[in-house]
């Protein structure tokens, strides 16, 4: 294992560890797993079958117990469709550049890296600019969040009332696949799906150029289309609480991605706990859960037609 990589841990390759304490390495390493794991989605159970580790194995790697082989941690790695360096922690030392670049930003906050990301966004023309005003707020409006905010319902309301057009994505993703969702990620697995997902969502930006879209909650999960999102819709983040998602959700009959789980409600809560650094990049945010239905689209339609500077 090269130093660079041991060093983001604070460890370098002679640094002992005192017995009886977890090596920190290995417990930064069971952070990302368990995060990866959460921001797609999947349970321990689910990441244990794609990546043929038993549930003890991978309960062992997320809480730095033991030490798991290098081909364990590729096994993992495919299963939650990521590199292996993006598990160990270390994706900017491939090139010089990487590395000078990556010194740049390392002590910046928040504040400072959404900036750099959207003039880099500017100047590579991927349109990434999002997270405050924008000049031409776009009239393509996406709504994000998990399973069971809102987005198909309080889109449609929404669709109706500015006179847009409705894009449900989960629905153009079929169109694409010639088959369901759950079809194209038991069939295909995945990544298929997220080529699919990011199809659909440039498509629709092409055809539309006024709509609201509701989008799959798990579309945060990739980087590149997440950022094409940001960067030609306008979007709100619609937030409830995990008690009103995992009761959505039964309501419509369908528990994914928290099916086969004894612990859903956990499950659903890391979810959550996963992607909200990435849903909390949109430009609007509502909580559906605060107050009734016909309340919420009110709430909705006024945070929307000031942003897009319309009569209310």
């Amino acid at each position: 294992m090269s130093s660079n990589i041991l060093q983001l841990s604070g460890l370098t390759p002679l640094t002992p560890v005192p017995a009886g304490q977890k090596n920190p390495f290995l417990v930064a390493l069971g952070e990302r797993a368990r995060a990866l794991r959460s921001r797609r989605g999947m349970t321990r159970k689910a990441v244990s079958l794609a990546a043929g580790v038993s549930e003890r194995h991978l309960a062992n790697l997320e809480y730095g117990e033991g030490n798991a082989s290098i081909l364990v941690l590729l096994q993992v790695a495919g299963a939650l469709h990521c590199t292996l360096a993006e598990l160990l922690g270390d994706v900017t030392t491939s090139s010089p550049e990487w590395l000078m670049i990556r010194e740049l930003l390392e002590h910046q906050d928040e504040t400072a890296l959404r900036r750099v990301r959207t003039a880099v966004g500017e100047l590579l023309g991927t349109g990434a600019a999002q997270g405050g005003a924008q000049a031409t707020p776009s009239p393509r409006v996406a709504l994000v969040g998990l399973r069971g905010a809102g987005k198909t319902t309080l889109g449609q309301m929404l669709a109706d009332d500015l006179g847009f057009p409705f894009v449900e994505l989960s629905r153009e993703i079929e169109k694409f696949a010639g088959c369901s969702v759950s079809e194209i990620q038991g069939l295909y697995g995945q990544n298929a799906y997220r080529r699919y997902e990011r199809r659909a969502l440039e498509e629709a930006i092409q055809i539309y150029p006024e709509a609201v879209i509701a989008t799959p909650g798990g579309l945060v999960s990739d980087p590149a289309t997440f950022n094409q999102l940001l960067g030609h819709c306008t979007t709100v983040w619609l937030q409830a609480d995990a008690e009103d998602h995992m009761a959505r959700v039964r309501a419509q009959g369908d528990l994914r991605p928290m099916a086969a789980s004894k612990e859903a409600m956990e499950d659903l809560k890391g979810i959550l706990a996963g992607r909200a650094a990435f849903y909390s990049k949109a430009q609007l945010k509502l909580n559906t859960s605060a107050q009734p239905l016909d309340a919420t689209f009110l709430a909705l339609r006024s945070l929307v037609r000031q942003a897009l500077e319309l009569p209310e």
